[in-house]
Formats: structure tokens, C-alpha cells, sequence
């Protein structure tokens, strides 16, 4: 299955059910149900049965685990599912900072302004979708 497949198959409960399995591990059907406030155990094995059929995640005697993981452009850390945006980022504004305190001329240029506002607007559209994608909760 390649990941436009995944993408279209993991939208709404299905994604929200995959991620309580991979971030929650090994874990049952009842348990799906009371932590995301679904309406029926049903309605928890239906969207199970679509990703077990798929093969991204599998039943195990300790419940059902994530058999392949597909993260959407997130990093797992543990329980923690981080937007791969955050760490674009952490990098652009400790570029930005290096670039503004150790690098700074003592006359400063007008390449040393126009790159001072490329990297401004940079780090902006890195902040920018990071806080995009946690608001959504999308991730």
C-alpha cells in the first residue's frame, strides 16, 4: 500500500483509532471506545476491521498494535506524536538567533538585512505551520 492509499484510508475515526493504538500500544476494543467517546464498540471494530485488512494494524492476544506505522509527517517520541514542522522550527530560530548575534557585522550591509528578512520569513512559515497543525490537532 503506498502512502496515498494510507492517506486516503486514514481520515477521521479510522486516523483517531490508529493513532489511540499507536500511541496506547497493545489495547482493546471497549478501550478504543471510552477514550475517544465513541457511540458503540461496533462502530470501534468496523474502523479496526478497515485497518486490520490493510494490514496496519494487527490483533494480538494482549489487543490489537500498530503493525506498520504511517505518521503523516509526525515523529513518535514515546506517547508523543510531534509535528515534523516543530523541528523545521527549532532549527530556523536557532538559525536565526546564530545569524543575529554571532554573525552580525559591525556595519551592517544590505545582503546582511536581506538575509536577515529571508530567514524571518522562513522561520515565520515553519512557525506558522506548526502551530497550524497543533490547532488542527491533526496530529
Amino acid at each position: 500500500m503506498n502512502a496515498d492509499d494510507m492517506e486516503a484510508l486514514l481520515k477521521g475515526t479510522t486516523w483517531k483509532v490508529y493513532k489511540y493504538i499507536l500511541k496506547n500500544g497493545p489495547t482493546g476494543i471497549r478501550d478504543v471506545q471510552r477514550s475517544l467517546k465513541l457511540s458503540t464498540p461496533s462502530l470501534v471494530l468496523y474502523h479496526i476491521n478497515k485497518l486490520e485488512r490493510t494490514g496496519i494494524v494487527k490483533k494480538c492476544k494482549e489487543g490489537y498494535v500498530a503493525n506498520q506505522i504511517f505518521l503523516r509527517n509526525r515523529i513518535k517520541v514515546r506517547k508523543l506524536l510531534i509535528p515534523t514542522y516543530f523541528f523545521y522550527s527549532l532549527f530556523m530560530i536557532a538559525a536565526l538567533v546564530v545569524q543575529l548575534l554571532i554573525f552580525r557585522p559591525r556595519i551592517i550591509s544590505r545582503d546582511y538585512a536581506f538575509s536577515v528578512v529571508i530567514m524571518c520569513i522562513i522561520t515565520g512559515i515553519c512557525v506558522y505551520e506548526t502551530v497550524k497543525t497543533i490547532v488542527k490537532r491533526n496530529f
